[in-house]
């Protein structure tokens, strides 16, 4: 009994992970072994009742969060434009703008996968809806079934790492951190990730260009005779919005300013130029613009435009990520109804599948802090303090053993069990070590990443599989017989993807300032050259324990 006593947190924590392995709901799980071990911790005399006294608080505290309410915004932003077709139209004018270079369509998918990680926040939501319109699409012009499910799955996942994402709020909320520092540091990961898929996606139209052709000549929409599709007027377009951008940045822009808020800006400069300019070609009808142009114009500036809108807001400090995401979801409704695709169908569909990952993060929230209140109650905080704070390395030692730790439960746990169970032991022991909390966050989110494309437990492989083609099947456009995808293409096609995402993670470990530039822009103050001087209500120096009057402090 008294060797259980003295490492029940171990026990505790061991049997957190085998009510899991067994297929226990997270939040019960979690519940009940923080109430079951409650008592126990009681009977032992390890504490007592009045411990019990705080959860009413906390359950309160949870549901009183203002931060929590960005969760149901932002889905429902996301659901809304998702839903409404907005996903679609991206990837065919994307894939329009690219389809006539080898793997032009995988880049139209890491292209519209990342507007959707930005919009969305949901995995499901953004695997499902590519591999319901693009995979169809990338078998018909004969694409490698492996890079094809590949660069799908990992193209969603990008919801994790580019705001504004639920995974970013989430951990923001875990590690008492700011949501809209969170989102400054894992704006430029999110870029590179983005881009090194594309880059991967290149080397392989160099070295392979059967597995990713382009798109054959009579398939592309906006293409004359010639084959030419009309980029030149979009390339043009860019550079006088570029240019006018560019005058317009040295009134609005501060050059002393985070290089997060100077990105965001000048994309919203650029996309608002090149938007009214294409506006007043099509009211005045010159026909300077050709059809692509006017295209790309429309469909992809306004989601665009309203993603930086509600992340300036963010950043600039005008809007908390709470009202920056309502202002998102009215912004989604009127884009809606401006394509005359809102329907009562479509927001009660949104609406419900909204309540429910709400109710999910919040009964799970519930349940992890039942957990952590015994779990401190056995000191289970000092005893993985004592685990990882004396590790060889200092701090990179402590970082590369969590990363190592994350990576490894993520083939068994998924990003809300990990976050909820794992950040907030972490957490603690992250800042008495000296790390800057959001570079950890954001080096967790990035690994997390991986949780989804782990074979054979990745949710995202899960969702691909549901929705791609078990059987052999005739392609409705050009009445081939398309060969069905197996399970092994979709496993195989995500090793490579996994394997980038591991390389980010190890930047982001080595070159902390892509994450921690979120602290420019501010003023840097000398703690050694602040003094304090007290003086009493007259005027005269005193000393506030000599009874001299009244003490005033007066900072300099």
């Amino acid at each position: 009994m008294d060797l259980f006593v003295a490492n029940m947190a171990p026990v505790m924590f061991a049997s957190l992970i085998v009510f899991l392995l067994l297929g226990f709901p997270v939040a019960f799980a979690l519940a009940a072994n923080g109430m079951v071990f409650g008592l126990i911790g009681v009977e032992l005399g390890l504490f007592n009742w009045s411990l019990f006294q705080a959860l009413p608080l906390r359950v309160f505290g949870i549901m009183a969060n203002d931060t929590l309410l960005a969760i149901p915004f932002f889905t429902f932003m996301g659901l809304i434009l998702e839903r409404s077709g907005m996903a679609e139209d991206l990837l065919d004018t994307i894939g329009q703008l690219f389809g006539s270079m080898p793997g032009g369509l995988a880049i139209a998918v890491v292209a519209v996968g990342a507007m959707l990680a930005a919009t969305t926040g949901v995995v499901s939501a953004s695997v499902i809806s590519m591999g319901l319109i693009s995979l169809p699409i990338m078998l018909r012009y004969g694409y490698s079934r492996r890079l094809a499910t590949g660069v799908i799955a990992a193209s969603g996942t990008l919801s994790q790492i580019i705001p504004p994402s639920l995974v970013l709020i989430v951990l923001a909320d875990q590690l008492g951190r700011s949501v809209g520092d969170m989102y400054r540091g894992a704006m430029l990961p999110g870029f590179f990730l983005m881009a090194a898929y594309i880059i991967y996606v290149l080397l392989l139209a160099l070295l392979r260009p059967k597995d990713v052709p382009p798109i054959p000549l009579e398939h592309r929409s906006y293409a004359d005779a010639r084959g030419r599709t009309g980029a030149r007027s979009l390339v043009v377009l860019l550079l006088i919005s570029l240019s006018a951008a560019y005058v317009l940045d040295e009134y609005i822009i501060d050059p002393n300013g985070p290089i997060d808020e100077k990105v965001v800006i000048g994309i919203l400069l650029v996309g608002g130029v090149a938007f009214a300019l294409a506006l007043l070609n099509k009211w005045l009808k010159l026909g300077l613009l050709s059809r692509l142009a006017e295209r790309v114009t429309f469909v992809m500036i306004p989601p665009l435009a309203l993603i930086f809108l509600v992340l300036g807001t963010i950043f600039l400090g005008i809007a908390t990520p709470t009202e920056g995401g309502a202002m998102g979801a009215v912004g989604a409704i009127l884009m809606a109804i401006s394509r005359r695709r809102l329907s009562v169908d479509l927001l009660k569909q949104a609406m419900d599948t909204t309540a429910k990952l709400s109710c999910f993060v919040m009964f799970i929230l519930i349940g992890s802090t039942i957990f952590s209140l015994t779990f401190r109650g056995v000191d289970g905080d000092l005893w993985v303090e004592h685990l990882l704070i004396d590790l060889p390395g200092g701090e990179y030692g402590f970082l590369v053993l969590v990363s190592v730790l994350v990576f490894v439960l993520a083939f068994f746990l998924d990003f809300f069990e990990l976050a909820f169970i794992i950040v907030p032991l972490l957490g603690p022991v992250a800042d008495k070590m000296g790390i800057d909390l959001i570079w950890f966050g954001v080096l967790l989110a990035v690994n997390m990443q991986t949780s989804f494309m782990h074979p054979p437990f990745g949710f995202a492989l899960f969702y691909l599989r549901s929705v791609a083609p078990k059987e052999d099947y005739v392609d409705k456009v050009t009445g081939d017989k398309i060969a069905r995808v197996a399970t092994g293409d979709i496993y195989w096609g995500s090793v490579p993807f996994i394997c980038i995402q591991l390389i980010m993670v190890a930047i982001v470990l080595l070159f902390p300032g892509l994450v921690t530039h979120y602290k420019g822009g501010g003023t840097p103050v000398d703690p050694s050259t602040v003094s304090i001087d007290m003086q009493d209500a007259y005027g005269m120096d005193a000393s506030p324990f000599d009874g001299a009057g009244d003490a005033v402090p007066v900072f300099k």
